[in-house]
């Protein structure tokens, strides 16, 4: 526990000291999200809560305290945040579909003997669940990618005023473009660097290149590091446009009304 403190401090205080306040409600956030992660477990354990619900309005209170907390409510934040809770929506119905159709839900033969003593009947549906895990998993970068994006084109459009809501949208999609592959990168090694101590467990049990792709833990991972990538590309467009309809839209009242 003296371990877990002083790794705490000494986060903290780098923070602070290169952060400053902002950096210090950063260091707040870890701890508030942690506590919105308890809660949505806690309501998922209900037999009678909807589990894509819950990680909907769950994902709504992260990106709240990820953008709203940390960098104060202003346009830049409001279109990140709509453009993240409309990008989480459709990556809610469509990991749905994809957890459904590939079967990565429940357990696969290598956490059997672990399980072998608990009851597998306790009322969840492991199908939702797992597309659940898969949005928890990814919401930081989606809500990253969405302020990294509003954020610039918020500057671009105080530089140049006058430029039109195409030649902003485009500039949005290049700034998209250069986050891109940075992103989803990080996404795949902290995905799969989780995973390294169960590749090593395969090795020690002999299982050949194709029992590893075919294995329900393997492919469970790789699917979500799928759909987490499609979660950061999808944003791009959408936070793109939004941003740019809501800034010049925006300037044009401001000019009708003169």
């Amino acid at each position: 526990m003296n371990v877990l403190a002083w790794l705490a401090a000494i986060l903290c205080i780098l923070m602070v000291l290169i952060g400053g306040k902002k950096g210090a409600r950063s260091f707040v956030s870890l701890f508030l999200n942690f506590i919105v992660l308890l809660f949505t477990i806690l309501f998922m354990l209900d037999p009678n809560a909807d589990p894509m619900i819950v990680t909907l309005i769950a994902c709504a209170v992260i990106s709240c305290i990820n953008l709203f907390y940390i960098n104060e409510v202003n346009s830049k934040t409001i279109t990140a945040f709509i453009s993240t809770v409309i990008t989480i929506v459709i990556l809610l119905l469509f990991i749905d579909i994809v957890a459904e159709k590939a079967m990565i839900q429940g357990f696969g033969e290598e956490e059997i003997e672990e399980l072998s003593i608990f009851s597998l009947y306790i009322g969840v549906d492991f199908v939702k669940i797992g597309a659940s895990v898969i949005i928890m998993s990814t919401i930081g970068a989606i809500t990253d990618v969405a302020i990294s994006i509003t954020s610039p084109m918020r500057e671009i459009y105080n530089h140049n005023p006058l430029i039109s809501r195409k030649d902003l949208f485009i500039s949005g999609l290049s700034i998209g473009r250069d986050i891109l592959g940075t992103n989803t990168n990080t996404l795949f090694f902290a995905f799969f660097g989780g995973y390294i101590g169960l590749l090593i467990w395969f090795k020690d049990l002999s299982y050949s290149f194709g029992e590893i792709i075919n294995s329900k833990v393997f492919s469970a991972e790789i699917i979500s590091i799928f759909c987490a990538g499609i979660g950061i590309a999808l944003i791009i467009p959408i936070a793109s446009w939004i941003n740019s309809y809501f800034l010049v839209t925006q300037r044009d009242k401001k000019e009708a009304s003169k």
